[in-house]
């Protein structure tokens, strides 16, 4: 988890910034930003997030007949990894398309299908969720989801347990403050003000609006 971390700070696929907190889409201020589709741009860390996420699945989810990635960051991984799997993939879109077959899925999925699915990043798990509803409402089994990163808030551990769904991550917030203090990315007061916004983002971002 420490590697993939790291990873992720050298090549600033995480933005850490305090004192110019970032915008979210939903309007709130975050200490933090998280694209990690620049991964993709560096097959040296492109390879070893495909490998992990390959090792995780034939451990825990051996069974499956399908690898399904979240539009749009856990396409191309989802790919990667169908492909050394050699499985069928699909990928999921945040909403039908307007035209054409009208798809929220698209590739071929048959009803009792066993999924896993790719996402590379859950911060609430609202929109990855959404894409697990999809796979269910097409009678498909959804085993779990394996995602690069996770924020660990409070609010995204509830809704995967209450929508009976294993999340696998190959590092999380936690880890990765760990490594940025260690490797000199953050000093110790960005250090307890990213906690802080962990422990409670909604009171964090209304004390900077």
């Amino acid at each position: 988890m420490n590697r993939v971390a790291e990873y992720l700070l050298q090549i600033k696929a995480v933005k850490l910034n305090n004192q110019n907190p970032f915008t979210w889409a939903s309007g709130r201020k975050s200490p933090i930003y998280c694209d990690n589709r620049v991964t993709l741009s560096y097959p040296e860390i492109r390879t070893h997030i495909r490998d992990q996420f390959v090792t995780i699945i034939r451990e825990k989810y051996a069974d499956a007949d399908l690898i399904a990635g979240v539009a749009t960051g856990g396409i191309a991984q989802g790919a990667l990894v169908a492909q050394i799997l050699e499985k069928p993939f699909v990928y999921i879109r945040a909403e039908e398309k307007k035209h054409g077959m009208n798809n929220r899925i698209e590739g071929h999925v048959q009803a009792g299908q066993k999924v896993v699915v790719i996402e590379d990043l859950v911060s609430t798990g609202k929109s990855s969720l959404l894409a697990v509803d999809a796979l269910r409402d097409a009678d498909c089994e959804v085993l779990g989801m394996v995602a690069i990163f996770t924020y660990t808030l409070k609010t995204a551990l509830e809704n995967f347990e209450k929508a009976h769904v294993k999340l696998d991550t190959l590092t999380t917030y936690p880890i990765l403050l760990q490594q940025a203090a260690t490797g000199g990315y953050i000093s110790e007061s960005d250090l307890a003000s990213l906690n802080e916004w962990s422990a409670d983002p909604v009171k964090w971002s209304d004390e900077r609006m």
